[in-house]
C-alpha cells in the first residue's frame, strides 16, 4: 500500500501500529482529536449533567455487582493511606524547610 507507514520507534504513541491512509480518509489520531475539540462539549450540550450521573450509577451498580462490598472497603483503606503518607511526606518537608 503506496499511502502506509509505520511507527516502531519504542516509546512512540501507537507503537508497532501500521496506519493506512487513502484519499479524504482521517487518521485514528485525527478523528481523536476533532472529536475531542467538538465531541465532548456537545455530547454534554446535549444530554447534560443526569446523563453522566446516570452513567456514573449504572457502572458503580455494575462494580459492586461484580465485586462486591470488600472490594470498596480494600480501595477505601488503600486510599486512606496513601493519604496518611502523603500528609507526613508534607510534614516532613515543611520539618526540613525550616
Amino acid at each position: 500500500m503506496a499511502n502506509e507507514t509505520e511507527n516502531k520507534e519504542p516509546g512512540a504513541e501507537g507503537e508497532g501500529q501500521t496506519e493506512e491512509r487513502s484519499g479524504g480518509e482521517m487518521s485514528v489520531r485525527e478523528a481523536g482529536r476533532k472529536g475531542g475539540e467538538k465531541g465532548g462539549q456537545t455530547t454534554k450540550e446535549r444530554y447534560g449533567t443526569p446523563f453522566y450521573r446516570e452513567i456514573g450509577r449504572k457502572g458503580g451498580e455494575t462494580v459492586r455487582n461484580e465485586r462486591g462490598h470488600e472490594f470498596y472497603e480494600e480501595i477505601g483503606r488503600k486510599g486512606g493511606q496513601k493519604v496518611r503518607e502523603l500528609i507526613q511526606e508534607g510534614k516532613r518537608q515543611t520539618t526540613i524547610k525550616k
